[in-house]
């Protein structure tokens, strides 16, 4: 038999056996006695042999000679392979094997990053090679040039030979010029521009400023997405029949960009007719479920309040109890009044239960952190509710940029597996950074951090802080499930320095605290905190004199009704005439005397030991004190997402009291709340509310250190401490503003409305902006506090800002100013996740303040680390 190549024709392969060749009678076969293999150098021959379909003793059949032939061929392992039958019938089977793949090399892949062709490819290290496999690649390659809007890629393999039979296999990419959109066109729209149009869909036309964007580049996968996106912006305006007729890309003659066309039939505008809710569940209230459809008859016709009106059903019978549901929409069309009746049908779903749930992509987080975020649970009924609620909790980890929940077929017909797909991030970081802030000035900061520590979703953090204003180094720990239970347990080592300028005091805070978190329910958690500090409270004596004077007196003064109980007086030193005429302490032949004639001398004395500011509040404040605070809080959180919510609210309240133990007591209790909600055109709406209140028992009074400080981050458009009570020390006037120092307050309440606006940038840019209105009021200060008012020497002139006994007015105001009344800003906020950090700037007006009010229109925040 002549040798049967598989380059051959088929005919060619099946060859005839020549009977006479074996000394056979005419048409009869040779039996094969045995079965060589020569050629191979990695395949061993019993391997070969295993795909053959014929073995020794059978006859040589030409038909299983070209099915064995082509087996083989078809592995892909070989280039060549050839039958022939020896004259001792052995059949021998001769191969050339594909070489192996050393290594895949790219080149000119500038704009796409390796990683991203590489999983496209078949052809890898040690793999065969082939041609085909080459070829295939080579498209796949030109594909993912295509899908990134580079039409005019093209891709050459090149193969190198090595020893071996090993190879090399160069792909050498011309990348060529992005392919972009020279227009999008609309035909057959009559009710919206198409200008309007263009903003309804996603690609975008391409211009200089998108070059960060890939919208602008022609992407052919992306079609049959803006046909439904335009489909959806027509059924949100009322327009339920309209249909994309035809979506057309053509490549302009230079093939740099494409001319989009989609021509389409609006239809007709339908408004809505009758509006039902019809269920077969005895169970199920319809007058009660109709109360989750915000649609109304006489509305305009919107398939987006549809889907989210079905949706708000199915969450509601789910969170009554019913797992098994199916809400469906009939619409109703009628034509001839051009409205649509809307029912929706509440009816019993199949039973489906959870048969597994399968936890995939979480390569360091171990399964038990992501399971107990799970609301549901092997064999449980299939609840969407409760599906979307573990998503969220998943989410708020922060452990994950992606996470995904899919169902898919289980093990029996009434059964589905869960598969929950989750894209680990980093969760621990070094760092060094530094910033600049309108408060701060400039910050410097070291810290060790890992959110996720060894996968067991425990937090240990290390920071070290330096600025104009604080010094901080901190050590903190928390385990979210101690003892594997749903009760979080952690605890704090903290030394803080800061700086309060506007209240004219420096802290030095040594402090140890623990705490336990624990939840209520699913939406509701509480908390228990412990905290035990040491503050020494000192003067600011950048802006606050601790000693003062001279001042001049009679010699023998008594000066004991000039200082406080207790204090050192001081000692009084006689003052003589100099040679220049000036009064001075160095002995001279002659005394420095009043007009009468009568001696003078002067002291020094230390400032908060005088009468007229031991009861100021930095003099009330310094000391150092020991501060054992016991507190509680409770909330709730029923937002949709954690990071960047879209709907719903939170609340918190908190209760802490400290002298348990300790030299300060007090009660402070503070309470916050926000609400979000969906507007219109992607705007989302957010309302909140905070207020704290704060008081002293046994006895005691607020400490200036303790009391609440607003202003800056927490109301825009006041400075640091700038809203609130203020003590007018008759320093003057600084920037057109009375100067004073602020004291705190024992109470606050400030509300915020805010709209967040969407802008016409990609999400990747990282830029976000808002509209806001603070307003609020921040007051109150213990009698004690006011006790210097009655001094008239010490208060202040309103037009020059100092004290009325040096600069008498007919409208002089006391030196401490408080004031529980209105004060109101508006402005915008834009916040950017830059390359270097985040930034943030604050617009803001105030509308109505005290004059002693501290006002910034403008103020930013930035930071970087490296």
């Amino acid at each position: 038999m002549g040798p049967a190549r598989a380059q051959a024709d088929a005919d060619q392969v099946a060859a005839p056996v020549a009977a006479s060749q074996f000394g056979l009678a005419e048409g009869e076969l040779p039996i094969i006695q045995a079965i060589r293999v020569a050629g191979n150098q990695r395949i061993e021959p019993e391997t070969i042999a295993s795909y053959l379909v014929f073995h020794p003793g059978d006859r040589a059949d030409p038909q299983l000679l070209d099915v064995g032939l082509k087996t083989l061929f078809n592995t892909g392992l070989f280039a060549d392979v050839s039958l022939q039958m020896q004259p001792d019938r052995t059949l021998l089977i001769t191969v050339q094997e594909n070489p192996i793949v050393n290594r895949v090399i790219l080149e000119g892949n500038r704009r796409v990053k390796e990683d991203k062709i590489t999983k496209e490819v078949q052809l890898t290290a040690r793999s065969v090679f082939t041609r085909a496999k080459a070829q295939a690649d080579v498209q796949r390659i030109i594909e993912v040039y295509r899908r990134g809007g580079r039409f005019a890629a093209t891709v050459t393999p090149k193969v190198t030979p090595l020893e071996q039979n090993r190879v090399d296999v160069i792909y050498e990419i011309d990348e060529g010029p992005k392919t972009g959109v020279a227009k999008v066109n609309f035909v057959g729209n009559t009710h919206f521009s198409s200008g309007e149009l263009r903003g309804a869909i996603l690609t975008k036309e391409s211009r200089w400023w998108r070059f960060f964007g890939s919208n602008s580049n022609y992407d052919p996968d992306r079609l049959e997405y803006e046909r439904d996106l335009l489909r959806q912006f027509y059924a949100k305006n009322g327009y339920a029949d309209f249909q994309v007729l035809s979506a057309v890309a053509e490549l302009t003659p230079d093939r740099k960009d494409f001319f989009i066309t989609f021509t389409i039939d609006e239809g007709e505008k339908y408004t809505v007719g009758e509006v039902k809710v019809k269920t077969s569940l005895a169970k199920l209230d319809e007058n009660a479920l109709e109360r989750f459809v915000p649609i109304q008859p006489g509305d305009t016709f919107n398939g987006d309040r549809v889907e989210k009106t079905t949706e708000s059903i199915t969450f509601a019978t789910g969170a009554s109890g019913y797992a098994f549901v199916d809400v469906q929409p009939r619409l109703d069309r009628h034509p001839d009044t051009k409205t649509i009746d809307l029912t929706f049908e509440v009816n019993e779903g199949p039973r489906v239960y959870v048969d597994r749930i399968n936890i995939k992509g979480n390569t360091r987080t171990l399964d038990k952190v992501i399971r107990r975020e799970i609301r549901v649970a092997e064999g449980d009924p299939y609840n969407k509710v409760l599906i979307d609620r573990s998503k969220s909790r998943i989410k708020a980890l922060d452990y994950f940029t992606e996470v995904e929940i899919t169902d898919k077929p289980g093990s029996a017909p009434d059964r589905t597996e869960l598969d929950v797909a989750v894209k680990e991030k980093a969760t621990g970081s070094f760092s060094v950074g530094v910033g600049v802030s309108s408060t701060e000035n400039f910050i410097i900061d070291f810290s060790i951090e890992e959110r996720n520590l060894m996968g067991k979703g425990q937090n240990l953090r290390f920071r070290v802080q330096t600025s104009s204003r604080t010094r901080l180094v901190d050590v903190r720990f928390t385990q979210p499930y101690f003892l594997d239970r749903n009760l979080a347990a952690g605890f704090s080592l903290t030394n803080q320095r800061t700086n309060f300028r506007e209240a004219n005091f420096l802290r030095d805070r040594y402090g140890f605290g623990v705490n336990a978190g624990f939840q209520i329910s699913e939406y509701w958690r509480g908390s228990l905190q412990y905290q035990l500090a040491r503050d020494k409270v000192v003067l600011d004596a950048d802006s606050f004199l601790s000693q003062t004077g001279p001042f001049s007196v009679l010699d023998g003064t008594d000066l004991t009704d000039q200082f406080v109980a207790g204090a050192v007086l001081p000692v009084l030193q006689p003052l003589y005439v100099q040679p220049n005429g000036n009064p001075g302490t160095t002995v001279t032949a002659t005394r420095f005397r009043d007009a009468s004639g009568n001696p003078l001398s002067q002291y020094f004395a230390f400032t908060c030991d005088l009468i007229t500011q031991a009861f100021t509040p930095s003099c009330q404040s310094r000391g150092t004190f020991l501060t054992s605070l016991l507190g509680y809080s409770i909330g709730f959180d029923t937002r949709n997402d954690p990071i960047d919510p879209t709907h719903g609210a939170r609340f918190s309240f908190a209760q802490s009291v400290a002298g348990l133990g300790g030299d300060v007591r007090y009660l402070r209790t503070e309470g916050s709340g926000a609400y979000y909600m969906p507007l219109f055109g992607g705007f989302i709406g957010k309302i909140q509310l905070r207020g704290g209140y704060i008081t002293g028992y046994g006895g005691e009074d607020v400490r200036l250190q303790d009391r609440f400080y607003e202003g800056a981050d927490t109301f825009r458009g006041f400075d640091v401490a700038g809203i609130g009570p203020r003590y007018l020390q008759g320093t003057g006037v600084r920037d057109g503003k009375l100067f004073g120092q602020a004291v705190g307050a024992k109470l606050y309440a400030i509300g915020t409305a805010e709209i967040k606006v969407p802008l016409p940038l990609p999400k990747e840019y990282g830029i976000r902006t808002s509209l806001f209105v603070d307003a609020g009021t921040v007051g109150l200060v213990d009698d004690s506090n006011k006790v210097i008012n009655d001094n008239l020497t010490l208060w202040v002139n309103p037009e020059t800002g100092r004290l009325c006994s040096i600069d008498p007015s007919a409208n002089c105001i006391a030196p401490i100013q408080d004031d529980l009344s209105l004060r109101l800003s508006a402005g915008v906020s834009v916040s950017w996740d830059s390359p270097f950090g985040p930034v943030r700037f604050d617009f803001a007006k105030v509308f109505r303040k005290e004059e002693y009010d501290r006002t910034t229109g403008f103020r930013f925040s930035a930071g970087t680390s490296f």
